[in-house]
């Protein structure tokens, strides 16, 4: 199993979309080597810009070159992106539901030693809360791939939520379909599903194997798109299982969970518990240390699954 960080699946694909069409425009605030766009401008560096460190005047010009009728890729780390940019995303890209598409990376803890300033666990929320805003959260790289192909084919405003460190790979490169709006069953269980997204789905595979080892199947979702999120496929899930454990690397508030609640509690009422970030910043450390502290890891979800059995 290879390791492959989502932010490289992204300038890769970046690259190869810029030299097949010429209206697409990529910004960064001064972090192409880290967000990985510099794989772009190599390509074709007439549709690059360095836009420095000013996100919000960014996203400006990105709802201006989209409003000529440009796909325009703006991307930042995720804290900066979303956080220091979000009166620009909502009132000049997500309003006019222009064609912009917001790629953050370096979300969640996984950061690492960058500490609590650029750990982002909200930033989830603050997109999911924009009207006409997709947001997605890919498990690997190469669904990454296929979330960026999708992203490009869309017509309007949509966040990709990306990764700084290398995750294993889950799905076969060239062979994810990925839709807008759907979740991916990898394993089908009984009595408790996880329903994941971005790296911890590769923890709740690992739980998976884990406790099938034991006699235990649980069932497995990748929940990529968060919103729209896939209601049937959580519904079906719902009337199925005695509960539903929902993992993420994002603050429990107004993530994945909140959005998989929001469904259950209108159409198929179930017991859920909710795996992530407590109501707390991030710190500084390795990624592998803060996800033991939050209790994050696929010992953490196998003890959670046995405890609710």
């Amino acid at each position: 199993m290879s390791k492959i960080a989502t932010r490289e699946a992204y300038g890769k694909t970046l690259a190869r979309l810029v030299v097949q069409d010429d209206h697409i425009f990529v910004l960064d605030a001064d972090l192409s080597g880290s967000t990985k766009t510099a794989m772009a401008k190599k390509a074709r560096p007439e549709c690059h810009f360095n836009m420095g460190i000013a996100e919000g005047n960014m996203m400006s010009v990105a709802a201006g070159m989209a409003a000529q009728g440009n796909v325009v890729f703006a991307s930042s780390f995720a804290m900066f992106a979303t956080g220091r940019a979000f009166e620009q995303i909502r009132n000049s890209i997500a309003y006019p539901k222009l064609n912009v598409k917001i790629c953050a990376s370096h979300a969640g803890v996984t950061v690492g030693e960058d500490g609590a300033s650029h750990q982002t666990v909200e930033d989830i929320s603050l997109m999911r809360s924009i009207p006409n805003m997709v947001v997605l959260c890919p498990a690997d790289a190469y669904e990454a791939e296929a979330a960026i192909e999708a992203v490009y084919r869309y017509n309007g405003p949509c966040f990709v939520r990306l990764g700084r460190s290398a995750v294993p790979t889950i799905y076969e490169e060239g062979k994810v379909s990925f839709t807008i709006g759907k979740g991916t069953m990898l394993h089908k269980g009984s009595k408790v599903a996880l329903i994941a997204c971005g790296i911890m789905v590769n923890e709740a595979l690992q739980a998976y194997e884990a406790l099938k080892a034991e006699g235990i199947e649980v069932t497995v979702i990748d929940m990529a798109s968060i919103k729209p999120i896939d209601r049937d496929l959580i519904i079906e899930t719902a009337n199925t299982h005695d509960v539903i454990i929902t993992i993420e690397e994002h603050s429990v508030i107004g993530g994945l969970g909140s959005a998989v609640s929001e469904v259950l509690s209108q159409y198929a009422p179930c017991r859920q518990i909710m795996m992530g970030i407590p109501d707390c910043f991030g710190e500084s450390g390795t990624p592998d240390a803060l996800l033991e502290k939050f209790h994050l890891q696929a010992k953490d979800i196998a003890a959670e699954v046995k405890e609710q059995l």
